[in-house]
Formats: C-alpha cells, structure tokens, sequence
C-alpha cells in the first residue's frame, strides 16, 4: 500500500510527481529545492539548503513522522564548492545518530537551484 503525501507547508510538486509517498512502515521524499511554500527562491545557497530541509521536515511531519527518523539523505549540488556550507545547515536538521548519506554535484537542478535535498525516513 501506498499513500500520496501533500502538504500546503512545502511548495507544491513542478512536476507529475507527489511531494512524498508512504508505504506501511517507510516515506519517500521526493527532492525538495530550497523553494519557499509561495514558489520564492532564495538566492544563497545557505537560504536555499535550509529551506529545503524545512520543507522535508514539513512533509515528513503531514506523513506522521520526524527528521530524527531519517535514515538516508541525498544532497544534489550545483556546485561541489558548497558543500561546507551545506553542511553547516544540515548539521542544524539532524543529531546523532545521522542518517546516512550521499551528496554528489549535478549539472543543473530545477529552476536553476543550487541544491536539492531527498530522504528516506521511517513512518
């Protein structure tokens, strides 16, 4: 079984997709940009990572769960060189033990972003 999540507290899905699917036990996220609930897009990649980790964070919450139980993450950069700043507004979303994690640079994200953020979590 499988439910669509949605809530009005992240920006809506750009695309045929759902802003996360629930299955009896897990949440899929599907990437968040750093795109404000109104479609804003911030213009520092420090604004755009933390909004992205509200957003997740606002889903996960409609879906019944939390950011401390993420399990897995994957960072989407625009530029490897961001990925300290990155970081230091990740380390504010998740405490010990933290979730696993991939981050990798990308040619281009959505609306020219400079960063996207998915994650596993349990429900």
């Amino acid at each position: 079984m499988k439910n669509a999540i949605a809530t009005k507290n992240a920006p809506g899905a750009i695309g045929p997709y759902s802003q996360a699917i629930a299955t009896d036990s897990m949440i899929y996220t599907s990437g968040q940009l750093g795109l404000t609930p109104e479609g804003v897009l911030p213009e520092t990649v420090e604004e755009q990572a933390e909004q992205s980790l509200k957003n997740i964070k606002a889903i996960l919450e409609a879906a019944g769960s939390s950011m401390d139980k993420v399990v897995k993450t994957t960072v989407f950069l625009k530029d490897m060189n961001d990925f300290a700043v990155m970081n230091g507004i990740y380390a504010k979303f998740f405490a010990e033990p933290f979730p696993a994690r991939s981050a990798v640079q990308v040619a281009k994200l959505p609306k020219d972003g400079k960063v996207e953020i998915e994650v596993v979590a349990v429900k």
